[in-house]
């Protein structure tokens, strides 16, 4: 048997080297026990489209990760490029947690009751799946139960080198047509 292997990367190193990847910026909500709670989150995906399944990672600690856990939902909604001052309202540490709705933030019920900013490029509405801890984050995966795009045609809001971002033009490639357009991972 042998030993585990200890890594020499440090947090910083992980956190710099981490911020190079350009991400979709999403606000994840869960409602429980009378609060409303939201958190922006970059570590989103879609995980299968049979079942359908989408993936985002939290902080283990976080009270949103637990009221996920004991209501068994949460809704993702991936935000828009005017929708920066709502990225980061909910970055910021306790900021998203309120009893009752959350204070003058328009947004609509999700089918499986979590909360929907208004205006969002597209939201995944998710009964909880699965939980699994990764390090000091929990992976909640969630089986979606609705889905839509309330701003479809808005340009993203993206995260990268620790600035959010626009996404700019296309590429003279992406008129090609050599290759599948369903997208990465389709």
């Amino acid at each position: 048997m042998s030993a585990p292997v200890r890594s020499a990367v440090t947090a910083d190193a992980l956190r710099a080297a981490a911020r190079r990847w350009p991400t979709g910026v999403a606000v994840l909500t869960a409602r429980w026990g009378g609060e409303e709670y939201a958190k922006t989150v970059s570590s989103f995906a879609t995980l299968s489209l049979d079942p359908p399944l989408i993936g985002v990672a939290v902080s283990a600690r976080s009270p949103l990760a637990a009221a996920v856990h004991d209501s068994g939902r949460f809704a993702v909604s991936v935000l828009t490029d005017r929708q920066e001052p709502l990225a980061r309202r909910f970055a910021t540490p306790g900021a998203g947690r309120a009893a009752g709705p959350l204070p003058d933030l328009p947004v609509h019920a999700g089918a499986a009751g979590a909360l929907v900013p208004a205006g969002c490029a597209a939201w995944f509405d998710a009964r909880l799946h699965a939980e699994l801890p990764v390090g000091d984050h929990v992976l909640l995966v969630g089986r979606v139960t609705a889905a839509g795009e309330d701003g479809a045609d808005a340009r993203p809001l993206l995260h990268h080198a620790a600035r959010y971002r626009l996404l700019g033009p296309e590429t003279p490639s992406a008129t090609s047509t050599h290759f599948p357009t369903r997208g990465v991972g389709a």
